[in-house]
């Protein structure tokens, strides 16, 4: 049945959700690449579409900035919807020396300076993961398209702005880039059962002030969702 934040009923979405963060990109992604894309909810304009891609059944919704607004969309999809698969489809910045401008990160791990792990009540600190199926199935299609792509370890941050970001420490402890949802995702995957999967382009390098221009964003991106697509249905 429907829930706060999302008006779809249970079999209007997909077994798998890509999910970007900004609600247009998720409508480019429906009218691009899927076929016969329907509009499940528009709730708080976070727009969802479902369709097919290959003649699987695909859906593509938004996520909100933040790991507060990513854990509320992917907990509602894993938990009322039954989605098996969120795929996060989105940018980050690159701090570590090789990662370039256009790359693609795909998160083995999400470190995070978030206090979103408290919740779970642990005497620890996990270290919230990928699913290793999708990752090995990202990794085939990003060397199979000729796609330039990095794996590993990634920063998730609650803030964009801050005094101190300590990127440099973050890089030297082998940290590929930085974004604002991905730990929040893996987490709720962990405690749900399910598989999710963090593949980012690379927009700018914070450490060195380079940043891709907008209006190259658009075909670079469109890399990273061929490679989330190719996950979706391999």
């Amino acid at each position: 049945m429907p829930t706060p934040h999302n008006s779809a009923q249970p079999t209007e979405v997909a077994k798998v959700v890509l999910m970007p963060g900004d609600p247009l990109r998720a409508r480019h992604v429906a009218e691009t690449f899927l076929h016969d894309p329907r509009l499940f909810s528009s709730v708080r304009n976070m727009l969802g579409y479902t369709g097919t891609y290959e003649g699987v059944p695909v859906s593509v919704m938004g996520s909100g900035m933040g790991i507060p607004s990513i854990c509320i969309y992917s907990y509602e999809l894993y938990n009322f919807y039954d989605v098996d698969t969120i795929i996060r489809i989105g940018s980050a910045g690159g701090i570590a020396p090789q990662v370039q401008v256009r790359d693609v990160i795909l998160g083995q791990a999400a470190s995070t300076t978030s206090s979103v792990i408290d919740q779970f009540g642990l005497s620890g600190t996990i270290a919230p993961v990928g699913d290793y199926g999708l990752l090995e199935r990202a990794v085939e299609s990003a060397r199979r398209r000729g796609i330039a792509y990095h794996v590993g370890n990634i920063l998730s941050t609650d803030l964009f702005y801050r005094d101190d970001s300590a990127f440099d420490k973050w890089a030297d402890m082998g940290i590929l880039g930085v974004e604002m949802e991905l730990a929040g995702l893996y987490l709720n995957a962990a405690k749900a059962h399910k598989k999710a999967l963090g593949i980012m382009t690379v927009s700018d390098r914070p450490l060195t002030g380079e940043s891709l221009p907008a209006e190259d964003r658009q075909n670079t991106f469109d890399d990273m969702v061929k490679i989330a697509l190719d996950v979706a249905v391999g």
